[in-house]
């Protein structure tokens, strides 16, 4: 029977066979913010100082940054199933090694390897939303992404806090791994790139189909060319690595050191910003469905954040309550960037959704290694000397001058919004630029 007499895939089949691959993000999350519940640990391990710990943790983000393009590329060419379920086994080994790593380099592989493993995720998933859901719910199923992604951001702060002071933070990691790879076979197993492989009706853009050979260099050359792609790349990065250092590094260490609270008792404070960008990202993308707008939503959520990130840093913080509110506002506004990834994919040629994507997303874990990186060297430029249990420990000057650039990133978010261009939610394609 042809495409056009097939009916579209019922919803729970299409939640289902998108829902696996995208928890790999979920893998990715919990491995991108899991070192925050283990600062003193990993500090004493491998007999380094805040700089060098910024610089393990980011890691991870370098390598994640460098595959989104060869992610998005490998997304359009061989499909979000191969991709995925590959990246599940490679990251699998990653945390292995990171978790039985008896020296710093060994530890920073490991890291890496998952890094540029999980990569694939967040791209891989938008490009089965593609073929998988129609083109006005994408905002809403990005959305939805994010959620997953930051639960195993959530799982990454009590629980895994409580697991490490229980069997260690290196068992914790061999735990992670054997999930990991149960997804993979999970991802291969079922995961289909088009309904049309189970004889149900596609939702891809008839130039999605026609596209999915398109060579990666002209695919590239295309997405590089639109002037909005630069806009929302910067967009995106700027708002992200705030929330990710903070949340994924140094609000544990902050919070501990400064406001005298246990590690577990920080982790709940940070796992907050973590619910409110899950939850914002939701909820964000959701409305600019509704709206029929990108811009207005996400330049809103953009002041929002800025605004949110100012007041965290100059007014007075009073009780724990006040901290909950600041973490769960900078948090949900960050959701907004998730309007990006739709905004990106509506300026660009449908068969280049997969490298669009790779590419947006590319700038949103590379600011935060460099943000987590400069944090650290920020904190050792200021460090007073002091010390405990072999772990440095700054005070609220050092801390204040390191965040004041999460401040600094989020207004030039702001800026790069306003300059873009609105899309009302339609593919800005034209035939001419085949």
């Amino acid at each position: 029977m042809g495409a056009e007499l097939r009916r579209p895939p019922p919803a729970a089949l299409a939640w289902l066979t998108w829902g696996l691959l995208a928890s790999l993000y979920f893998v990715g999350y919990f491995q991108r913010v899991a070192p925050a519940v283990m600062v003193d640990e990993l500090m004493r391990d491998f007999s380094i100082a805040a700089t060098l710990l910024g610089n393990l943790s980011a890691i991870y983000f370098y390598t994640y940054a460098a595959m989104q393009i060869p992610s998005g590329l490998l997304a359009d060419a061989v499909g979000p199933r191969r991709t995925g379920a590959a990246a599940a086994l490679a990251a699998a080994l990653g945390i292995v090694v990171f978790a039985r790593a008896d020296s710093l380099w060994l530890a920073a592989l490991g890291r890496g390897l998952v890094g540029a493993s999980v990569a694939v995720a967040f791209v891989a998933c938008m490009k089965l939303a593609g073929h998988w859901f129609p083109a006005n719910r994408f905002a809403t199923v990005t959305g939805v992404a994010l959620l997953i992604g930051n639960l195993g951001g959530v799982l990454a702060g009590v629980p895994l806090s409580e697991a490490v002071a229980g069997i260690g933070w290196r068992n914790a990691m061999l735990v992670s791994a054997g999930g990991t790879l149960l997804l993979a076979a999970a991802v291969w197993l079922w995961v289909r790139d088009d309904p049309g492989e189970r004889s149900f009706a596609t939702y891809a853009h008839p130039e999605a189909l026609s596209g999915g050979g398109m060579a990666p260099l002209r695919s590239l050359r295309l997405v590089l060319s639109e002037r909005d792609t630069w806009l929302l790349f910067f967009a995106g990065g700027m708002i992200a690595a705030p929330v990710l250092t903070f949340a994924g590094l140094w609000g544990v260490p902050y919070l501990v050191q400064i406001h005298g609270m246990t590690r577990s008792e920080a982790a709940g404070f940070t796992t907050t910003m973590l619910l409110g960008f899950a939850f914002g990202g939701l909820l964000l993308g959701s409305l600019s469905d509704r709206l029929q707008r990108r811009k207005l939503p996400y330049l809103g959520a953009a002041i929002v954040h800025a605004g949110g990130w100012l007041g965290f840093l100059f007014l007075p913080q009073g009780p724990a309550a006040g901290l909950y509110l600041f973490f769960a506002v900078i948090g949900f506004s960050a959701g907004g960037l998730i309007i990006g990834f739709a905004f990106a994919r509506e300026v660009n040629h449908p068969g280049a959704a997969g490298t669009v994507g790779g590419v947006v997303n590319m700038s949103v874990l590379g600011f935060a290694a460099i943000q987590q990186s400069g944090v650290g060297w920020i904190l050792d430029r200021h460090w007073a000397g002091g010390g405990l249990a072999g772990a440095r420990v700054y005070d609220a000057a050092a801390y204040h001058a390191a965040f004041l650039w999460l401040a600094v990133s989020a207004l030039g978010a702001v800026v790069c919004v306003a300059l873009t261009r609105e899309t009302h939610c339609r593919l800005r394609f034209d035939a001419s630029r085949r």
